[in-house]
């Protein structure tokens, strides 16, 4: 079941990065270059050509140069979540954008989802496989042994259908979470609290059966440390040669 539009996103620019120092101790991580262009750039050129009209861009570390640097982007149009007086976590940015998205399924990102694509568009195919009867959440997923700088045990277990399941401790998933997902505004409606993680509902939805995933077309890299920049830029001259 698709969009009769595709959903506006909410990339979250808004980190301290602190796994990122001292890189990110003079600038913030979303600005931090692989492959001669900056982390929220790779995300945002794919929604762009994904088609998606809006991006809602939350701030907080280093929030003007963020700003500064999105003024002139106009596909997608941005839209300033302004966090400079206090940090909210993924969940608590969400909450704060409910007024401008409603009660449409929203993309969310990291800005530091960043992967090198096979020939299939992963955001269009993720819209395509939406299914709100049956979904609350729906991530795009990558193989452990098709991505790099994985250094946790994995994050889910996937069904034939689809259907995500949290890895149990001491276990190793096969699947991790790439940091692009489609989810309901409506999970976060009855929330009273400011600041809180969004994770938790990821959990929630597998527990009622309503967290789903797509595998990635691609090889995923978490770029989370400044030693994986090093190792994202080898990737991408490799991928060219």
């Amino acid at each position: 079941m698709s969009f009769s539009m595709l959903p506006k996103a909410m990339v979250f620019a808004a980190g301290l990065g602190t796994r990122m120092r001292p890189v990110t101790d003079r600038m913030p991580k979303p600005l931090v270059k692989v492959g001669g262009k900056p982390l929220i750039d790779h995300v945002l050129d794919r929604f762009a050509a994904a088609g998606v009209e809006t991006a809602i861009v939350n701030v907080h570390h280093f929030a003007d140069q963020i700003e500064a640097h999105l003024a002139d982007r106009t596909q997608p149009s941005i839209v300033i979540s302004d966090e400079r007086a206090k940090l909210l976590d993924q969940g608590g940015g969400i909450r704060k954008i409910l007024p401008l998205v409603g009660r449409e399924p929203v993309f969310v990102a990291n800005t530091d989802a960043f992967w090198i694509g096979g020939p299939t568009d992963n955001l269009r195919e993720l819209v395509a496989a939406w299914d709100p009867d049956k979904m609350d959440i729906l991530l795009l997923v990558a193989a452990t042994t098709e991505s790099m700088g994985i250094d946790w045990a994995g994050d889910f277990q996937m069904a034939p259908d689809g259907r995500l399941a949290r890895r149990r401790e001491r276990e190793v998933a096969p699947f991790v979470y790439t940091g692009v997902g489609i989810l309901k505004p409506e999970l976060f409606e009855r929330e009273t609290r400011d600041v809180f993680r969004l994770a938790p509902f990821f959990f929630e939805a597998a527990e009622q059966g309503r967290l789903y995933g797509r595998r990635l077309d691609g090889f995923w890299l978490h770029v989370g440390t400044p030693e994986a920049i090093e190792a994202a830029e080898l990737a991408i001259m490799e991928s060219v040669l």
